[in-house]
């Protein structure tokens, strides 16, 4: 793929700021927009420029009439379940209304295409397969979920009659480094701030709970991918990026206990309202199409997850010993 100008709309959260890292490594120029109410500017590498600009504001269409991207990745997002629940109207503003205020951007500032960062895991709901494809029914179960399928189809209205490219990505249970272990944050990032801090863990339910968990540095190969792919206008635009393999909740304590060599046994509490049984992705149009597969071993996944968290605590630690 060609130098191009990139602009990542949440690129200093987990996900997008490894995007970053990996477009910068490819020699494009990026920039970044984030209001930094969930990320952080210290992912966010000097030879990207940043922005702390709200998705929703007027001062998103100075942005892109400064940086004239010609790929927008589209990772600002208010995530939390919880709160859209509780909230709807916030994270409808956020998540709807923001992301068409950047469709609207990119629309009127010349972009060509947008990538989007979507949920597998929940817009379809409690799946009718072992591994869900893309044309499995979509049932959103909470106001965060009919948020993302919403912009989905705003996706698909702007490709029809703006001409704007779109690729919709649909994330299984994303993990690993500058994960954040607070709010509601992934299981694994959650389990080892547990382990390391010497905190009893909580399982809901019977922990048998199903979950696709994918590399984050998988996901960064997924958006490169949806970047330079060359789609015929028939070609699908909607991919589920998992690893088609399902983990129990339970098992991937054990494991992680493992690696970490933790005594520490979790404590169980009630299954909590909504949560899903099952949910895992099945990858194979994302392999036929834009020649993409998970290549990270879950158990290899998580030792590098372990060990980024382990870093970054020991070297909290050296800068507090010489204060």
């Amino acid at each position: 793929m060609r130098s191009s100008r990139i602009l990542v709309t949440g690129g200093a959260g987990f996900i997008g700021s490894n995007v970053v890292d990996a477009c910068l490594a490819e020699g494009h120029d990026v920039a970044v927009v984030d209001d930094l109410s969930t990320g952080s500017s210290a992912n966010v590498p000097g030879a990207a420029r940043l922005y702390r600009v709200d998705i929703r504001s007027a001062e998103l269409h100075d942005v892109f009439r400064r940086e004239r991207p010609e790929i927008v990745s589209h990772h600002a997002a208010q995530i939390s379940v919880s709160r859209s629940v509780e909230d709807p109207m916030f994270d409808a503003a956020v998540n709807v209304l923001g992301s068409l205020n950047v469709l609207e951007a990119a629309r009127r500032h010349g972009v060509r295409r947008v990538v989007f960062a979507s949920s597998g895991g929940a817009i379809y709901g409690e799946p009718d397969q072992p591994a869900a494809e893309e044309r499995h029914p979509c049932r959103p179960r909470s106001p965060y979920a009919v948020a993302k399928l919403a912009v989905e189809h705003y996706l698909e209205g702007y490709r029809a009659t703006a001409g704007l490219e779109t690729v919709v990505l649909r994330y299984a249970n994303v993990y690993g480094p500058r994960q954040d272990p607070r709010g509601e944050a992934g299981v694994i990032a959650v389990f080892i701030d547990a382990i390391r801090a010497g905190r009893t863990p909580i399982i809901y339910g019977d922990g048998e709970q199903i979950r696709d968990f994918v590399y984050v540095g998988d996901v960064v190969r997924a958006n490169l991918a949806a970047q330079a792919r060359t789609l015929a206008s028939q070609e699908p635009v909607a991919f589920n990026i998992g690893t088609g393999h399902g983990t129990s909740v339970n098992a991937l304590w054990r494991a992680l206990a493992t690696i970490a060599d933790s005594p520490i046994e979790p404590k169980r509490e009630p299954a909590r309202a909504g949560d899903l049984l099952r949910s895992v992705l099945d990858p194979r149009l994302a392999r036929e199409v834009l020649g993409w597969t998970a290549e990270m071993d879950l158990v290899a996944g998580l030792r590098r997850t372990w060990d980024w968290f382990a870093s970054r605590t020991d070297a909290a630690d050296a800068v507090g010993g010489r204060r």
